[in-house]
């Protein structure tokens, strides 16, 4: 199936997410189920409701964009989901202060986890405070970095 580029599809009903409080963050295509996914976020979290009336506010304006040129899809909106791993600047900068958990491909001083408050992320480098002080990780030796989830 052709489908026009996720970049394309977020420009486009980006303005249409901001007039919803929302943020459009991500549109994913899963060629197998032939599904479109937009990805939204907002301060405070993001609930059915506000997805739902996200959902049919693109609904018109994505048929006339036609991202799949004719064919057939199913476009889902769903939240970034409290797991979502940073990929982003922006991702680090709405978190922090928070607790977060990083994830590491090797080892960094002798341990491949860390978790503690992010402090900032600065040129590509995460800080942290940990319980044994502040640590600073390159971003690219990680493998996943996302909220810390406490139950």
């Amino acid at each position: 199936m052709k489908v026009k580029k996720t970049e394309e599809i977020v420009a486009f009903l980006r303005p249409i997410a901001e007039e919803h409080g929302l943020e459009l963050v991500e549109a994913a295509w899963d060629m197998r189920s032939r599904s479109l996914t937009l990805f939204v976020d907002r301060e405070g979290g993001v609930d059915l409701v506000a997805l739902e009336a996200f959902h049919r506010a693109v609904d018109g304006p994505l048929d006339e964009l036609d991202p799949t040129f004719g064919a057939p899809y199913t476009l889902n909106c769903s939240s970034l989901g409290l797991d979502r791993p940073f990929k982003t600047e922006r991702d680090f900068l709405r978190r922090l202060g928070e607790k977060i958990e990083v994830h590491l491909y090797a080892p960094l001083d002798g341990a491949k986890y860390y978790e503690g408050e992010l402090l900032a992320f600065e040129n590509g480098v995460i800080r942290l405070k940990t319980q044994k002080g502040e640590k600073e990780i390159p971003f690219g030796k990680t493998s996943k970095v996302c909220l810390l989830i406490e139950v």
